[in-house]
């Protein structure tokens, strides 16, 4: 029997980096996948590499800034595989390079409203329907940026520290109904925001010489971790936050 057997799950930035990743590997384990994300072309590219290998998926272009979509993306989800039981929040932008005084209201507007509002409206819609069907799990892909300072991302730090705290709040409010929630906390992986830094062989090697294993993580490695707390496997963990970062927060 495979893990996720029946259930479906709602990824949101589905559609490369850690998102495809658990997009693929949910898929894999019997788990019915929508996915979402702004680039309605690179989404349906992985739905029919997906339905070649006899997996179910959906793919709904949009982004968590729009209300409408994701109502739309959730109500799609239920309409087309009876109910929604999974919840990943990946969708996530960086900025990176600037001090805090050197941050304009732009970036710091752009980086609350994906990485922070867009979890929270993602959550409220998939908990209506997760109250529903009796329960269900919600995985937030966070940062080590939210639990340590990382160099020249104080915005983007704040918004994963906030998602930490939402997850810890979802945890409390909805364990009664039989929904938990979780974290995960990559560090630097090889994923398109990282590859800025990923081409910097000056840089990516100061940045790695913080690393217990010194390389980049990969986004199949996260996805192992989110489909074990997205399992039954993990039905007596909530409230927690997973450090997956090559042992970057160890010292």
């Amino acid at each position: 029997m495979k893990r996720l057997d029946g259930k479906v799950a709602l990824i949101t930035g589905g559609g490369v980096g850690i998102g495809a990743a658990i997009a693929r590997l949910f898929a894999r384990e019997g788990a019915a996948v929508v996915i979402t994300g702004r680039r309605k072309e690179i989404l349906e590219r992985l739905v029919l590499e997906i339905e070649a290998e006899q997996g179910r998926a959906l793919a709904v272009a949009g982004s968590v800034t729009d209300e409408a979509h994701v109502r739309s993306a959730v109500s799609q989800a239920v309409r087309r595989f009876g109910k929604l039981e999974i919840l990943v929040n990946n969708a996530g932008v960086g900025a990176f390079g600037k001090v805090l005084h050197e941050t304009d209201d732009a970036t710091w507007d752009e980086l609350l409203a994906v990485n922070l509002t867009g979890v929270f409206r993602f959550t409220r819609a998939v908990v209506k329907e997760m109250l529903k069907s009796g329960g269900g799990a919600i995985v937030n892909i966070s940062s080590i940026a939210g639990s340590v300072g990382l160099p020249l991302g104080a915005a983007y730090g704040v918004t994963k520290g906030g998602l930490d705290a939402l997850t810890s709040c979802v945890a409390v409010d909805y364990a009664k109904h039989g929904i938990r929630c979780n974290a995960v906390s990559p560090g630097l992986v090889d994923t398109p925001m990282a590859e800025p830094l990923l081409k910097d062989p000056a840089r990516l090697k100061e940045v790695l010489a913080e690393y217990l294993i010194a390389r980049p993580g990969k986004p199949e490695e996260v996805a192992g971790l989110v489909l074990y707390l997205a399992s039954d496997e993990a039905a007596w963990v909530t409230g927690a936050n997973f450090m997956i970062d090559g042992g970057r927060t160890a010292q």
